[in-house]
């Protein structure tokens, strides 16, 4: 067997991988890489764009609709006090309709681009391991000798979760983020310009403190996934000790 040390855990290796303290060699090749892989699901992506956007659009425009079922209790309150009619339950009926005709609709458009999104990621997991696999096979003897069982495992399994979990959730959460942001703020500013700019002054603190806990957190996620490349498998040279 080789003296030469061995590096440990699921992000080493010669392929462009985040060791400790380290960052990919290769980012943009990566990338690159992953969206030749997403490139064969453009419409599928497309339709999930479209469907979280219109769900977060929806889910925007119901607390708008929602306050002019308040505006009208409130009208008719007054009214009543002041003599008038009272309050018109037929208009904050139709109102209250409209807004869960909304809500179901947001649900079942949220429904359907999880739906596509988990269906598309799952066939780019499937493809990029039967990949990591022809790879594998085409690999000299020397590449398992410097290497633990549990971290050329770890490879195929914990890392491509990773990567299944990111494209499942990060792709929809950014595009519903950025459509919320926008809708939230075009409604804010609809409602109270000067409470919509108070709200833009704690922005800058909470992007501090957000990078500030990434930036503490990464070494622990590094942590985690070397603790799994090594142990979730035995040495290979344990397992050949007579």
């Amino acid at each position: 067997m080789s003296n030469q040390p061995r590096r440990r855990g699921p992000m080493g290796g010669g392929h462009g991988r985040m060791g400790t303290g380290e960052k990919a060699k290769d980012f943009k090749g990566t990338m690159k890489k992953l969206f030749t892989y997403l490139s064969e699901y453009k419409i599928g992506i497309f339709f999930v764009m479209i469907f979280a956007i219109g769900s977060t659009v929806f889910n925007i425009v119901g607390p708008k609709i929602l306050g002019k079922a308040t505006t009208e209790i409130f009208k008719g309150l007054v009214g009543k006090v002041s003599g008038g009619s009272g309050i018109d339950f037929t208009k904050i009926g139709k109102i209250l309709l409209t807004l869960l005709c909304l809500y179901v609709i947001s649900a079942c458009f949220s429904f359907i681009q999880g739906w596509i999104m988990t269906g598309i990621s799952n066939d780019v997991t499937y493809n990029l391991r039967k990949d990591i696999s022809k790879k594998i096979n085409k690999l000299p003897l020397n590449y398992f000798e410097s290497r633990t069982n549990g971290e050329i495992l770890s490879r195929v399994t914990n890392d491509v979760d990773t990567l299944q979990m990111s494209l499942n959730q990060s792709l929809t959460q950014l595009i519903t983020s950025v459509t919320t942001l926008i809708g939230v703020f075009i409604m804010m500013l609809s409602i109270n310009v000067w409470m919509t700019l108070a709200a833009l002054l704690i922005l800058p603190v909470s992007m501090f403190i957000i990078q500030a806990v990434m930036k503490h957190s990464q070494k622990y996620f590094q942590a985690q996934q070397n603790y799994l490349g090594a142990c979730q498998w035995p040495d290979r040279r344990k397992l050949w000790r007579p």
